[in-house]
C-alpha cells in the first residue's frame, strides 16, 4: 500500500509509475485506487474514459472483481480497479476487503493499493494484511509530520514492513535553513528509506497527460523507479 499524511505530495503519481514498472518487468500487477471520493488514478493512466464499474461496486457485490478491472492496453500485465467519487456509495467492512484481496492474491503476482491521504477508516481498511506499506513524504515540515503520523497508525494497526519515500526534493534546496535536513528527515520518519525522488517538471507533465513518465524510455527518472521496484520487492 502506497500511503500519505497529506495530499499533494504525489502519492497517486508514485502508485502510478510504480505499477508501470512492475508491468514491463512481466509482472502481473493489479493497480486499485482506495481514494475514496477523490478519484485521480484512473486520469494519471489515460483511463478515465474506459472506467464503467468502480471498487464499490465490486464490494457491494454489484459486479465480479474481472468486470470492474481495466487493462491498461500499453501494458500487457497491468490492471486498474478504479475507486468511486461518491464516498456516500462506499460502504465497504473489514471482511469485504479481505474477500478483495484474496481475489487479488490469486489473479495477480502484486497489488499496489494506493490509499487515502491522512487517517482516516479507509486508511485501516486498505492496509488489511498488505505486506508493506510506502509512506510518500516530501521534504517539508508540515509533510514529514503528517507522514509520521500515519506511519505510527500503520505499525498500531498491525503492518510490519513500513518504508517511506521522500518525493519532490529540490537539489538546489537540500541544506536550505528553512527545510528539513536529511538528518531531520531520517531522524523524524524512523523507518527505511526505500528512495528519493528529485522533483521534475516531466514527471508531472507525464502525469497530466495520462502517461506513466517511466513509459518507454532509460531515463534517470526510470532508472530511479527500477531501484525503487527493486528495494520493495525486497519486503
Amino acid at each position: 500500500m502506497v500511503a500519505s499524511g497529506k495530499g499533494g505530495v504525489g502519492k497517486s503519481v508514485f502508485s502510478s509509475n510504480l505499477s508501470a514498472v512492475f508491468a514491463e518487468r512481466g509482472i502481473r500487477v493489479a493497480l486499485v485506487d482506495m481514494n475514496v471520493g477523490l478519484r485521480n488514478l484512473d486520469l494519471y493512466m489515460g483511463m478515465e474514459d474506459r472506467v464503467i464499474f468502480d471498487i464499490a461496486d465490486v464490494l457491494s457485490g454489484v459486479v465480479p472483481p474481472r468486470r470492474a478491472f481495466v487493462r491498461d492496453r500499453r501494458f500487457q500485465y497491468l490492471s486498474l480497479l478504479a475507486t468511486t467519487q461518491k464516498k456516500e456509495k462506499f460502504h465497504a467492512g473489514a471482511e469485504d476487503m479481505k474477500r478483495l484481496y484474496r481475489y487479488l492474491r490469486a489473479n495477480f503476482d502484486i497489488t499496489i493499493v494506493d490509499g487515502p491521504a491522512g487517517v482516516n477508516r479507509e486508511l485501516g481498511l486498505a492496509s488489511i494484511g498488505v505486506n508493506a506499506a510506502v509512506v510518500v513524504t516530501t521534504p517539508e515540515y508540515v509533510s514529514l509530520r503528517d507522514a509520521d503520523l500515519v506511519e505510527q497508525t500503520l505499525h498500531k494497526g498491525g503492518v510490519e514492513n513500513r518504508v517511506y519515500v521522500v518525493n519532490k526534493m529540490f537539489r538546489d534546496f537540500l541544506g536550505h535553513s528553512t527545510l528539513p535536513t536529511v538528518e531531520i528527515i531520517t531522524s523524524t520518519m524512523k523507518i527505511p528509506l526505500l528512495g528519493a525522488i528529485q522533483h521534475d517538471n516531466e514527471i508531472h507533465l507525464a502525469a497530466n497527460r495520462g502517461v506513466p513518465a517511466v513509459l518507454g524510455n532509460d531515463s534517470y527518472i526510470t532508472r530511479n523507479f527500477n531501484k525503487i521496484a527493486d528495494r520493495l520487492l525486497m519486503y
